[in-house]
Parts: structure tokens; C-alpha cells; sequence
């Protein structure tokens, strides 16, 4: 139950990219690789509002939790001033280097590259809109109003569905935009999301209707929001800029083999957002058991949500690897890309359970309060895929890359299983109330550490 709503608001925001790619797809290969391509920078600029989007939901829980709400709102009203600046420097960043950004990828053909200029010059702009929805989400969900982000953005889906073949294709009075229609359609929809926060704030409803009144930067307020959101912002940067260079390194094969992996990204969000929404409500069950010194409810909590979790997982690997060129062909219907885009699903497919068992893992890890060791495993094992994809391309050609997404996707989710088993094993435990797993593990460890585990005298 409390995955349900988070893993909705995380769909929907996850639709806008897809959506684009369901209609821009049917133009082309060609014009899915230019939305592909600037979708990555759109990626980054996403990882970059996680920090006020985190810094809030954090500081305004925390705040109104200790009955203190001038603090909750001073940080809602040093996330947003921080949110706009940042966006304001992002936007300019997007427009003056443009050409660069999209030179990166080293596009043979012109036409690629011109018009993936072309979507991140329009979609600059929405740079603020996409940087305010975000810090308006952390501030509703932090102050526990988490049904007005959803309506809101999914009202701004609704309208980017609707926009989309519109522009893209040209109906009525609409000249055919095909690649800048798809950014000007998210653009729109992007500034009425907007328009609703702003709307609402008026509502008496509203946990912070003064939010814009005395709106200036606080050192010291502003540096707390920073400090709590920018290590979720850092790795979900690199996680972007790494798939960026895997995206550089298959653009040798030419534009299909982005557009592969662009629209083969968002085929498999969809397992890994279900995976996000129960790790997200784990990390809240955990950490509220955590401090209870609960350990057992811990326990059964981790296992039964990699239950479900897990099944989800199996039916992904089946989708992919039974029909996945059928799969990618409701995305891009071109022979060619069927093909190469069944070949990625299918590698992909195998390391399914094991990026879902990393995911679900990482949620319990940040339920204790210790957010390290899913990061240094994300970072690390991520980082290596391309020096991996690097050589494996060399071998066997284009399927190399994807590989060594799905080869660091198993290291992942089993290093990190591992680990979060022995943290288990070192709170207090009973003999009697031993599960399987547990069983297996504790023989794997000294004598002497086993004997002080059972008793409950390590903790």
C-alpha cells in the first residue's frame, strides 16, 4: 500500500519520455536517436533538481515532525529559490552549448545531429518548469500532501498524450514538427504542471500558501537542502553521464544503435520504477522497525518485499526474452530496429531479477540510515561498464555494450545482496527465528562471530 501511490507518480513522470518515444519512433529511427541523444542532458537536469527535490521532502518532514513549521517552510522557500537558479544556469548552459552537447555523440548523419540540436534549444527553456515541478513535489510529499504531485503531473501527461501526435504529425491548423514538436509538447505540458503547483499554493489546503513572500536566499537553511539532496543528485548524475558515454561508444554503428538503446532504457524503466516504489516503502518500513529495534520485522519485511519484488522480476525476464522484438516494435516499427532492439531486450532480460535484487536492497540499506554501500556499489559497477562495454564491443560488436549494461546489472544486485545479508547477521537473532538464507550465510562466518551473533551480543 505504500508502494502504490509512489510507484504512480513515478510512472507518470516516466510516461512524458516514453510517450515521446512511442510517437517520434513511428517517424523514424532517425528521430528517435535525436530525442534519444537530448533526452540524456534531460536526464541530467533531472538528476540535478534531486537536490532540492530531496533537501525539501527530508527538511519539511523532519520539521513538521518536531512541530516546527517557520522551519519547514524556510525550506521550502530555500529549495525553490536554490531550484530556480539552478535551472536558470542549467537552461543557458543547454542553449550556448548545444551544438557541443549533441557533437558528443559523434553523429555521421546531419540530420541526426540537427535535429537533436533543435529539441534541446526548445526544451532549454522548460528547464524551469521541469526543475520547479520536481521541488514542488518534495515539498508536497514532505509535508505529506503527496496526491497533489500526482494530479498534477498526471494532468500534465494527459496533456503532452494529446499534444504529441498533434504536433509531431501535423493535424488541422498544426504544421508537422516530428522531433521539435515532441519538445514543444513536453515544453507545454511541463509550464501547466507549473501553473497547477502555483494555483494550488492559493488553496487554504496548501501547506505553504506564503511560499514565494520574503523570497531570498538563507546561507544557512539553503546549505542543509544541498548537503541532504546532493548525494542522491551525484549518483543519479553519474548514472546518466555513464549511460551517456555507453550511448557515445554504440553511436559508432550509427543513429539506430542509439535509438536502441534511448527507447530499450525506457522499456526496462518500467520494471526497475515498480522495483523504486516498493524499495522507496521499504526503506520507510525498515527505518521505522530500525528504530524500534524491531530486527526481526526487518527481516521479514526485506524478504517478503524481494518475494514480490522478485516475481515482478520473472515476468519482466520473460517478456523480454520470449517477445522482445515484438516489444520494441510498438515503439519503432522498422525491420532493422526490431531486430536490433529484440537483441538488446533479450540481454537484458537476464540480469532482470538481479536489477530489481539491487534496487529492493538499496531501499533497505536506506532504511537503516546507512546510504553507502548502494552507493559505492551503484558507482562503482556502473562506472566500470565502459571500459567493459569498451572491450566487449571489440569482441562481438554492438550486442557488447549491452552486455556489459546487463553483466554490471548481476554484480550489482549480487554484491549488494551479500552485503546487506551480513549487516543482517550482525543484529541480534535467535536462533530459532533463523530463515534459509540466514542459514546458509552464518556458516560462511568465523565460529567465534557466529557464536556472538546467535546470542545477540554483536550489534
Amino acid at each position: 500500500m505504500l508502494a502504490l501511490p509512489i510507484m504512480g507518480t513515478a510512472f507518470i513522470q516516466m510516461a512524458y519520455s516514453m510517450t515521446d518515444m512511442i510517437w517520434i519512433g513511428h517517424v523514424g529511427s532517425k528521430a528517435a536517436a535525436a530525442v534519444g541523444a537530448a533526452g540524456f542532458f534531460l536526464w541530467l537536469g533531472n538528476s540535478l533538481f534531486y537536490t532540492t527535490k530531496v533537501g525539501a521532502e527530508v527538511g519539511i518532514s523532519q520539521s513538521l515532525g518536531a512541530k516546527d513549521k517557520i522551519r519547514a517552510a524556510q525550506f521550502a522557500s530555500q529549495s525553490m529559490v536554490i531550484s530556480i537558479l539552478m535551472s536558470i544556469a542549467y537552461g543557458i548552459l543547454l542553449l550556448a552549448l548545444s551544438n557541443a552537447f549533441i557533437g558528443y555523440f559523434r553523429f555521421t548523419d546531419a540530420s541526426v545531429t540537427a535535429s537533436a540540436i533543435g529539441y534541446l534549444r526548445i526544451i532549454a527553456p522548460g528547464m524551469l518548469f521541469t526543475f520547479l515541478n520536481g521541488t514542488f513535489s518534495g515539498i508536497y510529499n514532505g509535508s505529506g500532501k503527496s496526491k497533489i504531485p500526482f494530479y498534477a503531473n498526471a494532468a500534465g501527461l494527459a496533456i503532452n498524450i494529446v499534444l504529441d501526435p498533434i504536433l509531431i504529425y501535423g493535424f488541422g491548423p498544426f504544421p508537422r514538427m516530428e522531433v521539435a514538436g515532441a519538445a514543444v509538447a513536453t515544453l507545454i505540458s511541463q509550464a501547466i504542471v507549473t501553473l497547477i503547483f502555483v494555483v494550488n499554493l492559493s488553496d487554504r489546503k496548501s501547506p505553504f500558501p506564503e511560499l514565494f513572500r520574503k523570497f531570498q536566499l538563507n546561507g544557512e537553511v539553503a546549505w542543509k537542502v544541498i548537503k541532504i539532496g546532493f548525494p542522491v543528485m551525484l549518483q543519479s548524475g553519474l548514472f546518466a553521464f555513464f549511460a551517456m558515454n555507453i550511448a557515445r561508444i554504440v553511436s559508432g554503428w550509427g543513429a539506430l544503435a542509439v535509438a536502441v538503446q534511448s527507447v530499450g532504457a525506457q522499456i526496462e524503466a518500467i520494471s526497475w520504477m515498480t522495483a523504486s516504489g516498493f524499495s522507496t516503502a521499504l526503506s520507510s518500513f525498515i527505518g521505522q522497525n530500525y528504530g524500534a529495534k524491531q530486527f526481526q520485522r526487518i527481516r521479514q519485511g526485506y524478504y517478503r518485499t524481494l518475494g514480490i519484488t522478485m516475481t515482478i522480476g520473472v515476468f519482466t525476464t520473460l517478456a523480454f526474452v520470449l517477445f522482445g522484438d515484438t516489444i520494441f516494435g510498438w515503439f519503432i516499427p522498422e525491420a532493422n530496429a526490431m531486430h536490433e532492439g529484440g537483441i538488446y531486450l533479450k540481454i537484458l532480460g537476464a540480469s532482470q531479477l538481479f536489477m530489481i535484487l539491487e534496487i529492493t536492497t538499496a531501499g533497505a540499506f536506506n532504511g537503516t540510515g546507512k546510504t553507502l554501500p548502494p552507493s559505492i556499489v551503484g558507482i562503482l559497477f556502473t562506472g566500470l561498464r565502459i571500459p567493459l562495454a569498451i572491450a566487449l564491443t571489440a569482441v562481438v560488436g554492438l550486442s557488447g555494450a549491452w552486455w556489459s549494461i546487463s553483466i554490471s546489472s548481476v554484480v550489482k544486485g549480487v554484491v549488494l545482496f551479500v552485503w546487506f545479508a551480513f549487516f543482517l547477521m550482525r543484529l541480534p537473532i535467535e536462533r530459532a527465528k533463523l530463515t534459509i538464507p540466514q542459514k546458509l550465510f552464518i556458516h560462511l562466518i568465523p565460529s567465534r562471530m557466529r557464536q556472538s551473533i546467535i546470542e545477540g551480543t554483536n550489534d
